[in-house]
């Protein structure tokens, strides 16, 4: 089969397709004829080896999050599963490619009504951003700042924000990006690029924090006393750093991703994300999807900041068969 294999860190060009053998399910797992594999920005993360996620062994074929039809199941596996389309995540690695590994517990079939590759888009983003919203408790008419509102997670929370009744601002880099999230149902949209962006923000009730650094800690600044901050991410490449005795003076909950979810939990945060799919109620973005070859020219369009939404890769015809 078609695999990226990544055999050193470096720039997104040591993504490179190899021919390599294909892989059997053993014991608990399924394989999965890859329709669409998703993209993180954390995977570019660890393709630099300069994030702060460590350097996994080399050399190893990235991908976490996949979705197509099983073809074949471990021994003591239901066979009936052979057929399904569904998604899944593999584990930490394996997602680019014609045939990934998942384990059988970790697959959730995809609903009728919804699209495989939308079920992909929402395969992390989707469980990411419906946790940190029930996470999060927002009352109706409270001020909700997102940060990165036109990415994955980031415009998943600018839906699930408007419709808890929040007055939402959406934020990001440059005005392209206005359209989109105020479409998605923000109230008003502000570019965080420029020196004084906060002066168009004015004070907040809750902060999602996915970008961290300078963003993140000039956001939580603009926090009202007994306000609350998600923090869940660092696409900055360095973590908010708010001022301790100030957040405590001012009564400012810290909440977020502080431990991860069990894997029955994941589980059912997929099947309710993908469940509010299927009633019209959270639409994933789908900025990109470019094929398997080009796993390169991806991860450079999610590190220059100009992407919207999701960016999917594309496997072969085997997309045009799964949705035909």
């Amino acid at each position: 089969m078609r695999a990226v294999v990544m055999e050193e860190f470096g720039a997104p060009e040591v993504l490179r397709v190899r021919q390599v053998d294909d892989p059997a399910p053993g014991p608990g797992q399924v394989l999965v004829a890859v329709a669409y594999a998703s993209i993180t920005f954390v995977e570019t993360q660890v393709r630099s080896g300069e994030g702060p996620f460590g350097r996994p062994a080399l050399p190893r074929t990235p991908g976490n999050g996949v979705g197509g039809r099983i073809v074949a199941v471990g021994a003591d596996v239901d066979p009936a599963l052979v057929g399904t389309a569904a998604v899944s995540t593999t584990g930490g690695e394996g997602g680019y490619a014609e045939l990934a590994l998942a384990r059988a517990q970790d697959v959730v079939p995809v609903p009728a009504g919804v699209e495989l590759r939308d079920a992909v888009a929402l395969l992390a983003d989707g469980r990411t951003a419906l946790l940190l919203h029930r996470q999060a408790e927002i009352k109706p008419s409270e001020r909700v700042l997102v940060e990165a509102a036109g990415g994955g997670v980031g415009s998943l929370l600018v839906q699930l924000a408007a419709a808890a009744g929040a007055h939402v601002i959406g934020a990001a880099r440059g005005s392209g990006k206005a359209e989109l999230v105020t479409s998605l149902g923000a109230a008003a949209y502000v570019d965080y690029s420029g020196p004084d962006w906060l002066d168009e923000v004015g004070e907040l009730d809750l902060v999602f924090d996915g970008v961290g650094g300078r963003i993140g800690t000039e956001a939580i600044g603009a926090l009202r006393e007994g306000g609350r901050v998600s923090m869940y991410g660092m696409a900055s490449g360095s973590r908010a750093e708010p001022d301790a005795a100030d957040l405590q003076a001012r009564s400012i909950a810290v909440i977020g991703l502080t431990a991860p979810p069990t894997p029955a939990e994941t589980h059912a945060l997929i099947t309710d994300a993908l469940a509010l799919a299927a009633e019209g109620k959270l639409r994933p973005v789908i900025g990109q999807i470019l094929p398997l070859a080009e796993a390169a020219t991806a991860h450079r369009a999610i590190e220059s900041r100009t992407t919207t939404g999701k960016t999917l890769l594309v496997v072969g015809d085997k997309a045009s068969a799964l949705s035909s």
